[in-house]
């Protein structure tokens, strides 16, 4: 497999900055619904794979094992690496789903919100204002917001923030544009607004059901994500699957208009579904390719003909989905080789030592991986 090979040693990707979700929330469920609900059977140690590695002068560090797969633009299972049939929270990837029940239910807001609402941002002065416009726009402010507060993810983005004598805001949270275009949902339905949350809400059932039908798998067990949304599991199968349709829908006759929308929003905003120099934007820019991350070591790309690739690492860390995701498209020859490289090297940190930063180490994929690619 050339492809995967040609991009197979590359520089660590560190967690990103505002791509895992707040651990804290409100809850939008009860204690009795989350004890009535079945068992989550997630991914072993023993049924995962390894997917990377992390190298220091030539010695293995660190080890990230997982699940990936890869389908066809029909649905069908192209390569299945670990137990991508077990259940997991793919956590932020379903935004654009969300957002399309959004769009389903009335809310009328701008291609350039719909990516914020899409996006894991860092809370830019950007962002921020992209965020508070949603609002403006049916009559509210930050204070309708049930996401937590937040200081903007980056150093540069946070001096400017508290140089503006700011304090932590929910606007700055990296999912004030979801809470958004749930608030204009809400508005034009005239839908209770302080509960837009709860699981019972008129809304949160059209995002099930959007979700239901898009990935084809019915949730069964929901919890609570970070910014207090209802957060299901579905399998990593289902979520390339729902992505495989996404990305696909701007080419495809019989695509529904709502994710047309979604998809090209975040392909013409790229910086409002994360931020200038952030893994996803750069997909997104340079390779055309429909990016999301996840809390907790979740990523799923698609590609304009359906091509869908979902990872999960089951460590929780980041650093290793891009280089193995994308790697996986390479294998199957859906994206250019030749401007894969430049991309990794852009959003795959080096493993670096002293005050020059010298390269010390690599992230690769595992062996085992790179063999059956």
């Amino acid at each position: 497999m050339t492809a995967a090979r040609r991009s197979a040693e590359a520089p660590s990707v560190p967690s990103l900055p505002g791509s895992a979700e707040s651990s804290s929330g409100s809850p939008a469920g009860s204690a009795a619904d989350s004890a009535a609900q079945p068992e989550l059977q997630a991914a072993s140690v023993a049924e995962s794979a390894e997917l990377a590695v992390v190298t220091r002068a030539g010695v293995v560090e660190s080890r990230h094992i997982g699940s990936a797969v890869l389908v066809g633009p029909d649905g069908a299972v192209l390569e299945s690496i670990g137990a991508p049939e077990r259940l997991m929270f793919p956590r932020s990837t379903l935004k654009p789903f969300q957002a399309i029940a959004s769009l389903r239910s009335g809310a009328l807001i701008s291609p350039e919100a719909v990516a914020l609402a899409c996006g894991s941002h860092v809370g830019s002065r950007k962002h921020q204002e992209l965020a508070a416009s949603i609002l403006a726009a049916e009559g509210l402010d930050e204070s309708a917001l049930k996401c937590p507060a937040a200081w903007p993810a980056r150093n540069h983005d946070l001096r400017v923030h508290l140089e503006a004598g700011k304090t932590e805001t929910p606007l700055a949270f990296n999912c004030s544009g979801k809470h958004g275009a749930f608030l204009a949902a809400t508005r034009t339905n005239g839908w209770r607004l302080n509960t837009y949350l709860e699981r019972s809400h008129p809304l949160q059932k059209v995002i099930m059901d959007v979700i239901t039908e898009y990935c084809g798998e019915e949730p069964t067990v929901v919890g609570v994500d970070g910014c207090g949304a209802p957060a299901p599991a579905l399998s990593l199968t289902g979520l390339a699957r729902g992505f495989s349709k996404l990305a696909a829908s701007t080419s495809r006759r019989d695509a529904e208009v709502h994710a047309f929308t979604v998809n090209q929003a975040m392909l013409d905003y790229p910086w409002a579904v994360h931020g200038r120099g952030e893994a996803n934007t750069v997909v997104l820019e340079e390779l055309g390719l429909t990016a999301k991350l996840g809390a907790e070591g979740v990523l799923v790309v698609g590609t304009p003909d359906g091509t869908a690739v979902a990872v999960k690492v089951l460590d929780g860390s980041s650093r290793a989905t891009n280089l193995v995701a994308l790697s996986l498209l390479a294998a199957r020859g859906v994206i250019d080789v030749e401007a894969l490289g430049p991309v990794l090297r852009k959003i795959v940190k080096p493993i670096t030592g002293g005050a020059g930063a010298e390269q010390v180490g690599s992230i690769r994929l595992a062996p085992a991986l790179l063999d059956r690619l």
